[in-house]
């Protein structure tokens, strides 16, 4: 698992995607999110905009990371 810092209160799990390196870009993440490829905190997640707090795992693509 990796953990991926962020400096901020929350991220939105788009903006988390682009970060952590599984996207290139936005557009990416949207349609990937909206097939069903994201979970968090052991849920699929298709809402681009969920926020994301530190301690949050999340598994997108067969890739695990944490919220730090």
């Amino acid at each position: 698992m990796k953990e991926i810092k962020i400096t901020t209160e929350y991220i939105k799990l788009d903006q988390f995607l682009k970060l952590s390196g599984c996207v290139n870009n936005g557009g990416e993440a949207k349609i990937l999110i909206n097939e069903g490829h994201a979970s968090v905190n052991g849920e699929k997640e298709t809402r681009r905009g969920r926020k994301l707090k530190p301690g949050d795992m999340v598994k997108f693509m067969e890739k695990d990371f944490m919220v730090r």
